[in-house]
């Protein structure tokens, strides 16, 4: 970063150039103030993967992350569970606790697959999996996989089986789609923006949350959605999925 900054300066001076002293500041001025935005923004994102670590991630009530998880390049892929036995999974939770934030990951899911991103997770024995207490993003292969079919809600993008996406702008299955969630119990925001285009918003608490949970598969569920802070999630839903590029800025 410091690097850029330097190059970011030079460029400023250049463009300065010829002009008069007093122009030549309020421009020198303005150059170092976008400078210094671009500087800020850099640095309030913490990276959760960078494409050679999982040192920010364990699994779901363990310490240690599935060897089913692996770095191929600068990708984190899970491969699907050989003999799996009856209940038996992989998820993988962050090691921090999150509350209000803007989460930016990088997805690959295969042919027929299905994954998720979940939020809000609250790590206890008594709850077995991630998607008891965190709310889910849903990444699925919209052509083949039959949640798909099941309703839209279910599809790729959707506040899972609470809010459907407005459009379908998932890339098909074996492409990368970018996806941007943003969790905001001050505002009482949710959102999600897939391939640039922002196509699910939903409450994240109060009366219009419990309203939207009463209507879905979660409904009287003990502690589902209940957590406002809690860890960042990726599902294991027996299917190989790949992720890149995930950071998190706290708002």
């Amino acid at each position: 970063m410091k690097n850029t900054m330097i190059i970011f300066l030079c460029l400023a001076l250049l463009g300065c150039k010829g002009k008069t002293d007093k122009q030549h500041d309020a421009a020198l001025s303005e150059e170092i103030v976008q400078v210094e935005e671009i500087t800020k923004e850099a640095n309030d994102w913490e990276i959760l993967f960078d494409g050679t670590s999982i040192e920010n991630w364990k699994g779901y009530l363990t310490q240690d992350v599935s060897p089913n998880w692996k770095i191929e390049g600068d990708v984190l892929v899970l491969y699907p569970i050989k003999d799996r036995k009856n209940g038996e999974s992989y998820n993988i939770v962050t090691k921090k606790d999150y509350t209000n934030f803007v989460l930016y990951l990088e997805s690959n899911i295969a042919e027929g697959g299905n994954s998720g991103v979940f939020w809000g997770v609250k790590e206890d024995s008594k709850f077995g999996q991630p998607y008891q207490t965190g709310p889910e993003i849903q990444i699925l292969d919209n052509e083949r996989h039959p949640d798909a079919k099941a309703g839209t809600t279910h599809q790729a993008g959707a506040l899972y089986d609470m809010v459907a996406p407005s459009e379908n702008v998932a890339n098909p299955a074996g492409e990368w789609n970018t996806m941007e969630i943003t969790i905001d119990h001050n505002s009482n925001k949710g959102s999600v923006v897939l391939n640039g285009k922002e196509i699910v918003t939903f409450p994240v608490n109060g009366e219009a949350w419990e309203a939207m949970v009463a209507k879905s598969k979660f409904a009287g569920w003990e502690a589902f959605g209940k957590y406002p802070t809690g860890k960042i999630g990726l599902q294991d839903h027996g299917d190989k999925v790949s992720f890149r590029n995930i950071k998190i800025r706290a708002l």
